[in-house]
């Protein structure tokens, strides 16, 4: 079972009217440890990209990927910004001129994302960051493949371990942006970065294990 273009296409216009519908819970959650603003920058960031979704119709998955990227960066500000960038930037670069995906190629493009965050954020596991859900759920999805899963359980298991990932982030004292500087008042808070990411597999998981 392969992911076809049209299919990511479906995953980001599916992702955007999530972050539409969690824009709300996003910035309360951020409220609490952050600048207030996850919720807005993302919903923002997302809506200017489903501006850009008429022409990349009949484009490579690369390029649509990229497009994206070039979108958040330009659209969103806060920290989140240059790290959903670099994410959508980074898959891209992994999945140019393809017009659909195996699941090895989708966890290449997945691996870059996630170590491109990793860089850009020069962040780790339990700093209390998007993180904490990305990396959980691409060793979930190296795991599945090598187990012989389909994609779509695959897909399943990778955004449960994101679930898992985001959830943990409620006890740790964050390490890493501006969360950090509560010290140890951040604790008892669900990571923002973590949740939007949980909820980015969440929804590949729903419209890619299906395509």
């Amino acid at each position: 079972m392969s992911i076809s273009r049209d299919a990511i296409l479906e995953w980001i216009k599916a992702y955007a009217a999530v972050i539409e519908e969690n824009k709300t819970y996003l910035t309360d959650l951020d409220a609490a440890i952050g600048d207030a603003d996850h919720g807005a920058n993302m919903h923002r960031g997302f809506k200017a990209v489903l501006g850009k979704m008429s022409e990349l119709a009949d484009k490579d998955i690369g390029t649509i990927l990229k497009t994206v990227g070039m979108t958040l960066l330009s659209t969103v500000g806060g920290a989140g910004g240059p790290l959903y960038a670099t994410f959508f930037l980074q898959a891209g670069m992994k999945t140019a001129g393809k017009m659909e995906l195996t699941p090895e190629d989708w966890y290449t493009a997945l691996e870059a994302a996630v170590n491109g965050v990793k860089m850009r954020g020069k962040a780790e596991l339990e700093d209390k960051t998007m993180i904490d859900a990305l990396v959980p759920a691409l060793n979930a999805l190296n795991e599945s493949i090598h187990d012989g899963a389909s994609m779509t359980e695959a897909l399943q298991r990778c955004a449960q371990a994101a679930k898992e990932g985001m959830e943990a982030t409620i006890p740790l004292v964050a390490r890493k942006g501006r969360a950090s500087y509560l010290g140890e008042r951040s604790a008892g808070h669900q990571d923002p970065g973590a949740t939007s990411s949980y909820l980015l597999l969440k929804t590949a998981a729903e419209v890619l294990g299906k395509a």
